[in-house]
């Protein structure tokens, strides 16, 4: 088995390669490209692959994992404030659709009332794979209609369970019993373990793994907790990818979100791209090659029907015209839960043998034209306001959503990576020049500390796109990455500049032979702490020979130039350093305290003749915290006065003897 299983694997995935690739070079959706990877080799295509079980359970890992990600990426605060889409908005949605479908189906096939009403159940569910899965390559799943239609799909995957259990009530092979009660008691349950875990068990078990800094035993946390959570809700009787639903809100609501999401999408990818391929299998071209004009007209009036009703849905709670038309053209097709409750059906003899070929192969041609559906949306939705319509059409009466994700969502930050001394000096250097910004540190530590202290950090590897991505680098302005490592800042800069290639980047490195190495990675500036060690070293040994502020400006400016080619060549002149002048190099300027008991005290300035013996000159004279810069000859010398004097440095020694006290 396990060969069999590796040999398809082999199949799909090599087939897949090329198929995907034409696609992409095509600017077709790649889950296009996956759904007729399937096709070619399923037992119904070019009969590579003729036993599906393992794949199957494969694909379901998927739907899970997909869903886990989702969670993550939303939260429980999220989930409360769209409520009313997922209550309001998913029942509309489902009670129209499956309304309408069952009249149909009743009063034009004449089918019994039980079966009709199945059918609507059915055709009321759309992808919810497909459709966030999009939605995400798009960068939509935050948007208002993308949310609106997680909503709407959360809503059809808990009801999707309900209806697999009404199925053989439906077909009057089970009584009920207290088969409702028991369901609802689990839920209410399943509800409290969610809250509890999210406010008080994962946090704490998450930050004890996260302080080991083992990255593999952080992955293996996230996914035994995802994975328990769903079996939780297995055994609830409830679906698995409900579970790893709400498995992904526990985990959201700690601050090891982001990293945890950084760790599970490459599995998560891998899975799905399985599951849209094992959807393509199930596709019988036979028999739609048979029933060819009923199963495309049979898809088109599902597409249209569907977009219609999950548009009106979308209006009826308040959304306006242009968010209403995305919503529809998204929810348009037949879900991959309609698959599993159709099996759950035709097992139980409420559909023939070929009507649930033909509804399998109307949910794969709709799943296949999705991407093109929900493209249409967008155009169609833009047209829309080109219109002359009234304005309680076009502007709807409900705008919470737009709000509350414009405040989440920040624009022209600064990211500061690391918030170690060098992080810490940048934040506040932010804070005081009003500049936002958000910091991402891998110390779970000084994550908990700093987030008590108001500070806008999260947990994770900078290094992963989801960490980088929940930080909003696509918005960013600036990336200031301090940690000094090579290894890391090299591949921090390269998944930036895969996110935005015109941030500008700051890094820093303790190696000034990793310098050009990450210039040609992007990086726009270049900090070396050996180098700006050396400047500043230099700069305080010019000020020692009094030469001007500016001209040491300048001078370290022209040092740093050209990434500090000058310091790494020293063969190279630069006219500044050869005219720099240390025209005071022959003399000090220092302070001088006149002792208690000095023989200096009491005496002027005149009376002491200190330019003629020693050479010395005296600037200033600080007395009782107050400078006397006007002196004369009569002026008097009292016990710790403070005299800033400019003198030879061989002079200075013989000076200070004037003004020691009496030992």
């Amino acid at each position: 088995m396990t060969f069999l299983l590796l040999k398809d694997l082999l199949i799909i995935f090599g087939l897949s390669i090329p198929v995907v690739y034409t696609f992409s070079r095509l600017k077709i959706a790649p889950l296009v490209g996956f759904l007729i990877a399937g096709i070619l080799a399923g037992p119904f295509g070019l009969g590579l692959i003729t036993s599906g079980e393992e794949i199957e359970l494969l694909a379901e890992i998927g739907v899970v994992l997909l869903l886990f990600t989702i969670g993550i990426e939303f939260s429980l605060s999220d989930l409360l404030q769209i409520r009313k889409i997922v209550l309001l908005g998913g029942g509309l949605q489902g009670f129209i659709t499956s309304l309408a479908v069952a009249l149909f189906f009743y009063f034009f096939v004449a089918y019994p009332p039980e079966e009709a009403l199945f059918m609507g159940f059915l055709i009321a569910l759309s992808s919810t794979a497909i459709v966030l899965k999009l939605l995400q390559e798009k960068g939509e799943i935050y948007s208002t209609h993308g949310r609106i239609a997680l909503g709407i799909l959360i809503f059809q995957d808990i009801a999707a369970v309900v209806i697999i259990i009404l199925t053989p009530f439906l077909a009057g092979t089970q009584a009920s019993g207290n088969v409702f009660i028991e369901l609802i008691f689990r839920g209410l349950g399943l509800i409290l373990l969610t809250f509890i875990s999210a406010r008080f068990v994962v946090p704490s078990v998450m930050y004890q793994v996260a302080k080991t800094r083992n990255s593999e035993l952080f992955l293996l946390s996230v996914v035994v907790i995802g994975l328990s959570v769903a079996w939780l809700t297995s055994l609830a009787g409830l679906s698995l990818a409900l579970g790893a639903f709400l498995a992904g809100l526990i985990i959201s609501e700690s601050e090891y979100s982001a990293q945890a999401l950084g760790n599970v999408i490459p599995f998560r990818d891998m899975f799905m791209s399985i599951f849209f391929i094992s959807i393509g299998m199930l596709l019988n071209l036979d028999l739609l090659k048979e029933h060819l004009i009923l199963v495309i007209g049979a898809t088109l009036i599902v597409i249209f029907l569907k977009t219609f009703i999950n548009a009106l849905a979308t209006f009826l709670i308040g959304f306006p015209l242009h968010t209403m038309l995305l919503v529809g053209f998204s929810l348009s097709q037949v879900g991959e839960f309609s698959l599993i409750t159709a099996n759950v059906g035709f097992a139980n003899g409420l559909i023939s043998p070929e009507v649930y070929q033909d509804f399998l192969a109307v949910t794969v041609l709709s799943m296949v034209l999705t991407p093109f559906s929900m493209g249409m949306g967008h155009r169609v939705a833009a047209f829309s306001q080109r219109l002359s319509l009234p304005e309680w059409l076009k502007h709807g009466r409900y705008g919470e959503l737009e709000k509350g994700k414009a405040e989440k969502r920040p624009e022209n930050h600064l990211i500061i990576i690391g918030f170690g001394i060098n992080g810490k000096n940048v934040a506040t250097a932010a804070r005081e020049a009003l500049i936002p910004y958000q910091v991402i540190d891998i110390n779970p530590e000084t994550v908990r500390q700093e987030k008590l202290k108001g500070e806008p950090i999260l947990y994770g590897d900078a290094a992963q796109e989801a960490v980088l991505e929940h930080a909003g680098i696509k918005t960013a302005r600036a990336v200031v990455i301090t940690s000094g490592d090579p290894v890391s800042t090299r591949r921090i800069i390269e998944v930036i500049r895969r996110h935005n290639p015109f941030v500008h980047v700051i890094a820093r490195t303790h190696f000034l032979n990793e310098l050009d190495r990450i210039y040609s990675l992007g990086a726009d500036d270049v900090i070396s702490d050996e180098f700006e060690s050396s400047i500043e070293l230099f700069s305080r040994v010019l000020n020692k020979y009094l030469v001007p502020e500016n001209e040491i400006e300048n001078l370290s400016s022209e040092l740093r130039a050209d990434h500090y080619r000058m310091l790494r060549s020293p063969g190279i002149r630069r006219t500044g350093i050869c005219d720099l002048a240390l025209d005071f190099a022959d003399v000090e300027i220092r302070s001088v305290r006149l002792e208690e008991g000095s023989q200096a005290a009491g005496k002027s300035l005149g009376e002491l003749d200190i330019r003629k013996k020693y050479g010395v000159s005296v600037l200033a004279i600080s007395r009782d915290h107050r400078i006397i810069p006007d002196l004369k000859a009569e002026t008097v010398l009292n016990s710790g006065d403070l005299l800033l004097i400019i003198s030879p440095p061989e002079k200075i020694e013989e000076f200070e003897t004037l003004f020691a006290g009496k030992k």
